[in-house]
C-alpha cells in the first residue's frame, strides 16, 4: 500500500511503496483521475515494470532507484521530449553530485559508464484531443547490486560498482528532484545542454525501428529530440523514436554492438 507524504522543496509529493505493478502506470492512472503535477511515485520493487517499447524491466527488490513523476508541461505533442531530455540531465546531474559517477547520455534516454548501461528512463504522456494533458517520467537507475545475472554483467552497471563505496537511494532521489526542479524552469536551455552530453553524437549507430534499420554516423540533435543521421548514401536521416546501438568507431561493417 502506497505511503504519501511530503517532500522539501519544488512542490513534490511523495507516493512511496514496497511493491507495485508499475511506478509509471500508478502515476498516469492518478494524472488522469485529476490529480496535480508534482506527484512523485517511488518504489522498493516493481512486479511489471515497464521499460521502452513495452520491455519489461526488471530488478531485484532494494537495488535500483524506481520512481515515476507526473508533469503537466503546457507543450505541444511534438515538443514533449524536452521534459525527457531535462529528466536525463537532472538524472546525470545527480549521479554526478552523490556518487561522482560522471555518465554519459544515450539517445534516447539511457544513462552510460561507458559502454554500460546505468540507468534508463521512460516518458509516457496522455494526449487528448491533440493538447498534452500530463506526462510521466519514469526512471530506473541501478543503485545497489550485489551482482548482475550473466546475461548482464558486460553490458550493465550500478552506482555502488562505478563509486566504490555504498549509494543511498534516498539521498539520489532527493538530488534528482533538486535537480529536475531546475531544468524543468529553464526548458528553453535544455536542448543544448543535451546535446552537449550526448555521446551518441559522432558515433556510428545502428538505429532499430518498428519496420526498418537505419545504419550511419549520428550527428547531431535537434531542438525536439529527434536523432539525426547520416547514412553513407543519401540524405541525413531525422528518427523521432527507435532504439539506438552504439557501433564501434571502425571502418569494418562488422562492427558490432560497443553499448
Amino acid at each position: 500500500m502506497g505511503d504519501a507524504a511530503a517532500s522539501p522543496g519544488a512542490g513534490w509529493r511523495l507516493c512511496r511503496f514496497d511493491e507495485i505493478d508499475s511506478t509509471n502506470r500508478y502515476a498516469l492512472d492518478a494524472g488522469r483521475a485529476g490529480e496535480p503535477a508534482g506527484l512523485v511515485v517511488v518504489a522498493d520493487h516493481q512486479a511489471a515494470g515497464r521499460g521502452r517499447r513495452g520491455r519489461a524491466w526488471s530488478a531485484p527488490p532494494g537495488s535500483s532507484l524506481l520512481v515515476s513523476v507526473l508533469l503537466r508541461p503546457q507543450l505541444a505533442p511534438d515538443a514533449v521530449h524536452v521534459v525527457t531530455m531535462a529528466a536525463a540531465l537532472a538524472l546525470a546531474d545527480a549521479v554526478r553530485s552523490v556518487a561522482g559517477i560522471d555518465a554519459d547520455l544515450k539517445w534516447p534516454n539511457d544513462l552510460l559508464v561507458g559502454d554500460r548501461k546505468l540507468a534508463g528512463l521512460l516518458a509516457e504522456a496522455d494526449v487528448i484531443g491533440g493538447v498534452v494533458q500530463a506526462v510521466v517520467i519514469g526512471v530506473g537507475c541501478n543503485v545497489r547490486w550485489a551482482g548482475f545475472p550473466a546475461e548482464l554483467d558486460d553490458t550493465a552497471t550500478a552506482c555502488d560498482r562505478e563509486a566504490g563505496h555504498p549509494i543511498e537511494r534516498a539521498e539520489l532521489l532527493e538530488a534528482l528532484l533538486a535537480e529536475l526542479a531546475a531544468r524543468l524552469g529553464h526548458l528553453d536551455t535544455v536542448p543544448a545542454d543535451y546535446r552537449a552530453r550526448l555521446a551518441t553524437i559522432g558515433r556510428p549507430v545502428r538505429v532499430e525501428l518498428t519496420d526498418d534499420t537505419i545504419t550511419g554516423l549520428a550527428t547531431g540533435v535537434d531542438d525536439r529530440g529527434c536523432l539525426i543521421v547520416q547514412p553513407s548514401t543519401g540524405p541525413p536521416v531525422t528518427v523521432a523514436a527507435g532504439d539506438v546501438v552504439h557501433l564501434r568507431r571502425v571502418t569494418d561493417p562488422g562492427s558490432t554492438r560497443s553499448g
